[in-house]
């Protein structure tokens, strides 16, 4: 519903149905990830912001999701079909250890870690993204366990994104794996690289590598990627609500094709990102390019949080 439809989200009046999982209708990857952020999350309001009352309703929530997850298996998009056409799942092996790792993080119960090994995948990581978090499975075992045989894992996973592995690289030297949000993955690889190498695998050289990524989408191309921000920023994201005219002027598809830039400035925004030639059309109906996302921006802060706390410690 919301897909097919392009307005301001305070005029979306049209019927907006909502889906949920059942053991019948399984979605253990689901499940997972939102026991993993709420295990997360616990670790923060218990740690950070001494909410000890909320951190234990969300751990109280993280293990009953793990439970309904392992005790359920399947992919969420087989279960809830209206999504499989833009988010389809393609396994659940890597968020079941996620969700593990996180629960054991929080707890230390050895039942998480020994159902975490269950799902664990050695194999290099394809890229992380919404629907794979293999290189944050390795990371975090490692970074839970000490044992260094997860470390070879890691090494193999970058092995194949440093120059001269599998991914490519655009002339200007972005880690291209996909057209489509190209800068989701080299930016979410920066995040778990600087991860790994606050854990001690090879930091200098994962930090620069991240670091490299990261100053290709703030501008080091020549222009920035990030709305609002560098030089010759995007003006034109594949954003609904920032495109929009002030009301009570009409907002509709026919926004999409007009040649100007949004009216609104979506400060921060990280958009899709660049061809494998380092072209770049800013253009709000240039989608594949200029589309901006949760999942584009997740890991991009992720990873400029990284370097700025590099920075403050003058390393």
């Amino acid at each position: 519903a919301d897909h097919g439809s392009w307005g301001r989200p305070e005029e979306m009046t049209m019927a907006r149905p909502a889906y949920k999982l059942t053991a019948s209708k399984p979605g253990s990857d689901l499940a997972m990830e939102q026991a993993a952020a709420f295990a997360a999350g616990y670790l923060v309001f218990k740690d950070i912001c001494n909410d000890k009352a909320y951190a234990d309703t969300l751990l109280e929530n993280a293990k009953m999701l793990w439970e309904f997850g392992i005790a359920h298996q399947g992919k969420y998009s087989a279960s809830v079909t209206a999504a499989a056409g833009y988010y389809q799942s393609f396994n659940v092996t890597d968020e079941n250890c996620w969700g593990s790792l996180w629960l054991y993080k929080a707890t230390g119960e050895d039942k998480y870690l020994t159902e975490a090994k269950k799902w664990y995948d050695m194999a290099p990581d394809w890229g992380m993204s919404w629907d794979d978090v293999i290189i944050g499975n390795q990371v975090l075992m490692y970074n839970l366990t000490g044992d260094s045989q997860y470390i070879a894992n890691i090494e193999g996973t970058f092995n194949e994104w440093m120059p001269g592995g599998s991914v490519p690289y655009t002339p200007k030297g972005l880690a291209y794996r996909l057209q489509w949000g190209s800068l989701r993955y080299a930016s979410n690889m920066a995040a778990a690289a600087l991860l790994a190498a606050e854990s001690g695998v090879h930091p200098d050289e994962y930090r620069k590598w991240a670091q490299c990524q990261i100053h290709y989408a703030l501008g080091d191309a020549g222009h920035s990627f990030v709305v609002g921000f560098g030089e010759n920023p995007p003006v034109a994201p594949h954003h609904r609500s920032s495109s929009c005219p002030w009301s009570p002027a009409l907002c509709n598809l026919n926004i999409v094709h007009i040649d100007t830039p949004n009216v609104h400035t979506l400060y921060g925004a990280l958009v899709g990102g660049p061809g494998s030639g380092d072209d770049y059309k800013d253009s709000r109906g240039n989608y594949v390019n200029n589309e901006v996302a949760n999942d584009y921006n997740a890991g991009f802060q992720t990873a400029v949080a990284g370097l700025l706390h590099l920075c403050v410690k003058g390393e």
